[in-house]
């Protein structure tokens, strides 16, 4: 297991009913961790080996918000 902390600026985000709701998404996906979620930016460690940076996206999107950058 090869874990790395990322951190993702989130678009479309206003309240804690988001944060609540990207967290949710998030730790329902295999091999991703939410460290840190706030308006606007979420630090999650992942799973390199089973995560790429299209699976990260695709679950901040099925959450109702956009990805601006993945740092």
């Amino acid at each position: 297991m090869n874990r790395v902390e990322k951190t993702i600026l989130v678009g479309g985000m206003s309240c804690g009913g988001c944060v609540n709701s990207l967290t949710r998404v998030l730790s329902a996906v295999p091999g991703i961790a939410p460290l840190a979620i706030e308006v606007g930016k979420a630090t999650v460690s992942i799973d390199t080996d089973v995560v790429t940076p299209a699976i990260v996206a695709a679950a901040v999107e099925r959450a109702g918000f956009s990805v601006i950058s993945q740092e």
